[in-house]
């Protein structure tokens, strides 16, 4: 098998690019005067630029792309897609990107970069767990034995704001076990976070950071949704959602320090649209795979059905975007993970923590792959290039 086969088997979907994938890529110099970001679409006769469409991602999802629809020799074919995957994923194997083709960004831009919690149950009573256990992985093992043993039954198969999910608060709260993860669990109300600011996401091939004040943290692999402003989900992308374990653990208002640092939000590496391949049923029947490499030898893969998720896609949607709250850009919504991770690494009853250097696969049949190797946010390059630099940018090359 050629380097371009295993790539392309690595990265793309199972189906190849049958699908409408839709990126973001960086262009050179050799392809533009004036170096910068534009969106692309992927096809069999490569790469395609679409600037001339729509300046930015965030207008070609709000407007709707057909491949079919577009005006013969009006997108400019900037290379094939084994060129642009080889020189994307070039320092994920100690390599330098070459200037004369493209490397994949984040798939978004404008959107704002949205998260849910705590919609799967194990996820759920993890973050109980850190929550009692201070931030102290130490402490984690011991609770989570309690934990099951006060709980008992089927937790994920209650409805959340349903009569059953009342009961069971009130029955908890009697134990004197109840929670903000419990009642943003099963409670009528879903846990909605600010992840990142628009422009920040890293794309595959990146590093991601993690924040080094944090000894107890993990990826998160998630089912990302792209959602144009009425709110209409128009496609989906992985994303990996790191998160700080000790210190969301020692105080829920600590949620911003844990999830909003330099290169903790990862996205990519498409956006694959839906059409009469690909729906949102895709999306409910998923399987996303977790696998971590260290450089110390250490491996895990897990895998998370979207199956098992307590609310549906589009509640997560309907409870972000309405009457109540616009996003005129669009929106990119993470909708959780089932991932919560308790194998051990170093020492019994430590479980699992990140090291510098871990290379971490968020894998999904229909989606492909996102790769992204681990440092510290103040070691990953820093985030200079926002939405003025982004305006300057497109004025200069001709876009606005």
């Amino acid at each position: 098998m050629s380097d371009n086969d295993n790539l392309r088997g690595l990265l793309l979907p199972e189906d190849g690019l049958a699908g409408t994938l839709l990126g973001r890529v960086w262009l050179p110099e050799t392809l533009s005067p004036v170096p910068g970001p534009s969106p692309v679409w992927l096809c069999d006769d490569g790469v395609f630029d679409l600037s001339a469409l729509a300046p930015t991602l965030a207008e070609i999802v709000e407007k709707g792309f057909c491949p079919q629809d577009l005006a013969a020799g009006k997108q400019r074919r900037l290379c094939g897609v084994d060129e642009l995957l080889h020189n994307s994923m070039a320092p994920l194997h100690g390599g330098q990107r070459g200037p004369r083709y493209p490397y994949l960004l984040a798939p978004v831009d404008l959107q704002a970069i949205k998260a849910c919690g705590v919609t799967f149950a194990c996820s759920m009573l993890e973050r109980v767990i850190e929550e009692r256990a201070g931030g102290d992985p130490g402490r984690a093992e011991a609770l989570r034995s309690l934990l099951a043993e006060k709980i008992g039954g089927d937790i994920g198969a209650v409805v959340p704001g349903s009569a059953e999910a009342e009961t069971l608060k009130a029955a908890l709260q009697q134990q004197g076990i109840w929670s903000q993860y419990l009642e943003v669990g099963i409670g009528p109300l879903a846990e909605v976070f600010t992840k990142a600011q628009p422009l920040s996401a890293v794309g595959p091939g990146e590093q991601v950071g993690i924040h080094p004040i944090s000894h107890w943290n993990n990826p998160e692999p998630e089912v990302v949704l792209l959602v144009d402003s009425r709110g209409r989900p128009r496609g989906a992308t992985l994303g990996n959602d790191v998160n700080l374990r000790d210190i969301e653990g020692r105080s829920a208002l600590l949620l911003g320090k844990a999830k909003d640092n330099n290169a903790s939000c990862a996205i990519g590496p498409f956006v694959r649209l839906f059409d009469e391949r690909f729906s949102m049923d895709d999306v409910r029947h998923a399987e996303v795979t977790l696998e971590i490499e260290g450089e110390d030898g250490f491996r895990l893969r897990e895998v998370s059905p979207m199956t098992e998720i307590s609310r549906d896609p589009l509640d997560l949607v309907a409870q972000t975007i309405g009457e109540n709250h616009q996003y005129p850009d669009g929106l990119a919504l993470f909708t959780g993970t089932l991932f919560a991770p308790t194998q051990d690494r170093d020492l019994p009853g430590q479980g699992f923590t990140h090291k510098v250097g871990d290379r971490v696969t968020i894998r999904s049949p229909r989606l492909g792959a996102l790769i992204n190797t681990v440092t510290t946010s103040d070691k990953a390059p820093p985030w200079t290039f926002g939405i003025s630099a982004l305006m300057h940018n497109l004025t200069a090359r001709g876009l606005l």
